[in-house]
């Protein structure tokens, strides 16, 4: 690789760094390309970006970069390393826990969410139940949807009594 060619890809990489809240870093040495090549279509239907790197790229990109808690990712970058981005905070984790199911890799090295840090393959299941988002709007929506349910049917429950009461009392008035 040409030194035009490094400057090109530290160019992308810190482009890709600096826009992503969401970065894994995984180890996927040792499969078979047929395996890899499943992968990147798993990847691609999920929207997660995934891309080999070579490490020393990869530091020179996040060194570059300001952003809180990227520059925790440089000691990761030792052996072979892939990164996978995505949109969504456990998209690339709930991926590989369904690829681990017929596989052995690829083994979680650490990831990047929004200025956290996670680093391990025991903190898979950790970030793969992280929620997104979305999913945290719609548990608060759902929560504060709750007490208003059951107020609106306490008040017509109570609408519905008190219309007998007093459909009773006219009953008896006029009886009388």
């Amino acid at each position: 690789m040409t030194r035009e060619e490094k400057k090109q890809v530290i160019e992308e990489l810190k482009e890709k760094f600096q826009s992503a809240s969401h970065i894994y870093v995984v180890d996927s040495s040792g499969l078979t390309v047929e395996n890899i090549n499943m992968i990147r279509r798993k990847c691609h239907e999920k929207g997660i970006e995934i891309k080999v790197v070579k490490n020393t790229l990869a530091i020179k990109a996040i060194e570059a970069i300001e952003k809180d808690g990227l520059k925790e990712l440089i000691p990761i970058f030792r052996g072979p390393s892939t990164i996978m981005i995505s949109e969504s905070p456990n998209g690339p984790a709930r991926l590989i826990k369904e690829v681990r199911k017929t596989l052995d890799k690829p083994i979680l090295k650490a990831a990047y969410i929004e200025s956290a840090i996670y680093v391990g393959d025991e903190m898979l299941d950790t970030v793969a139940s992280l929620k997104s988002k979305e999913e945290l709007i719609g548990d608060i929506i759902l929560l504060l949807q709750s007490p208003m349910r059951n107020v609106l049917g306490a008040l017509q429950s109570g609408g519905h009594k008190l219309a007998g009461i007093l459909q009773a009392l006219k009953e008896r008035g006029e009886s009388a």
